[in-house]
């Protein structure tokens, strides 16, 4: 299942349901049970098994109130009281890499959402409103414990498998550097590698590790978007230890050429000639249409705008006018359709009714 699937789903889920993630490590699984939770409007507490000793679940004796009571009692976790007492969404990660207790402890919280117990004998309860999301990673490359069966039919499990365009649509939500976005959009194939094909203890390319190496950039003042038509040593260094050899290749040599990459500005502006236009790379030109698209959607164009977008779409032609032309439909901005439809919609009927092989 892709992000954006997910996402529409998951939070519609009734809150007593857990939710389990499976995918490999860098995928975003954690990122994504955030935007669940902002969606939902919750508190968000990311609690990792993997850490975790099985009292640091189920709680350690209470030793002062047992000499007051007799009674032997557990002080819980900070998370799990809070749990308790409000409602959250709480994400227990690397579930199938804690160890056995850890792993029957949130065994409890799922199946019964309680742990511990007071002095009467009664045990903690979730609040009714926290939702428990769960994330594994998944895959032949990672050396983790089986999931109980009975566990796993205690949850609503996905298998995720984000997209390219899922990893775009997140980046420039969080403000990752343009020029980073623009070349995963060119360059796709280097957003994941499967590390089963590679050799044991490789670094290899996530979207995790893209963020990383991304923020780590901007920290040392070398931000993409400002060192942009140059290429230095340190930068391959630098992104080699993030995202490995070949692709730190790529994205050396695409920063050092990115002066001819076109910006969404630069077509509405008309800085673009034809020629130009006509010589892009289909890749290329997807790239500048995506672009476009995401102007569109925080923009209001003016007639001259819509225009030069038009016309940009037009040389193109084909699939990706129409392409173009569903994108922007799907932004719901009134005002830059109308304007688009005007000057490109006969050309995208033409183009669908040559399609189904239908005269004029």
């Amino acid at each position: 299942m892709d992000i954006k699937t997910f996402t529409k789903l998951a939070p519609k889920l009734p809150a007593e349901i857990a939710v389990l993630m499976r995918g490999p490590t860098g995928v975003g699984k954690s990122q994504v049970a955030k935007q669940c939770a902002d969606v939902i409007g919750l508190p968000f507490i990311d609690v990792r098994g993997s850490t975790m000793s099985e009292g640091d679940v189920g709680g350690y004796p209470d030793i002062e109130g047992m000499k007051e009571t007799g009674v032997m009692t557990f002080c819980m976790p900070s998370w799990f009281v809070r749990s308790c007492r409000e409602p959250v969404v709480l994400m227990l990660d690397e579930m199938n890499r804690s160890l056995p207790g850890v792993q029957q402890s949130f065994f409890q919280l799922v199946l019964d959402r309680e742990l511990g117990n007071d002095k009467d004998g009664n045990p903690f309860k979730l609040h009714p409103g926290t939702r428990v999301y769960a994330a594994v990673n998944h895959g032949s490359e990672y050396d983790v414990n089986e999931m109980d069966p009975a566990l796993l039919r205690r949850f609503w499990t996905v298998d995720l498998e984000p997209t390219n365009q899922d990893w775009l649509d997140w980046a420039e939500d969080a403000s990752v550097d343009p020029v980073t976005i623009d070349f995963i959009r060119n360059h796709p194939e280097h957003l994941r590698v499967d590390v089963s094909t590679l050799d044991p203890g490789s670094v290899a390319p996530n979207p995790a590790s893209w963020h990383r190496l991304d923020e780590s950039l901007r920290h040392m003042n070398m931000a993409p978007t400002d060192i942009a038509g140059s290429g230095s040593i340190e930068l391959y260094s630098l992104a080699t230890g993030f995202v490995g050899t070949e692709a730190a290749i790529a994205y050396t040599e695409f920063i050092k050429r990115y002066e001819r990459v076109i910006s969404a500005d630069d077509v509405l502006s008309g800085k673009i000639d034809n020629d130009r236009i006509k010589d892009l790379q289909a890749s290329e030109a997807l790239g500048i249409l995506d672009k476009l698209v995401t102007n569109s959607k925080d923009n209001t164009w003016t007639k001259k705008q819509a225009k030069q977008a038009a016309a940009f779409a037009k040389v193109r032609g084909g699939e990706q006018l129409v392409y173009f032309w569903n994108a922007i439909s799907k932004t719901q901005k009134l005002p830059n359709i109308q304007a688009l439809h005007k000057e490109i919609g006969g050309a995208v009927v033409e183009i669908v009714r040559a399609a189904r092989g239908l005269s004029s």
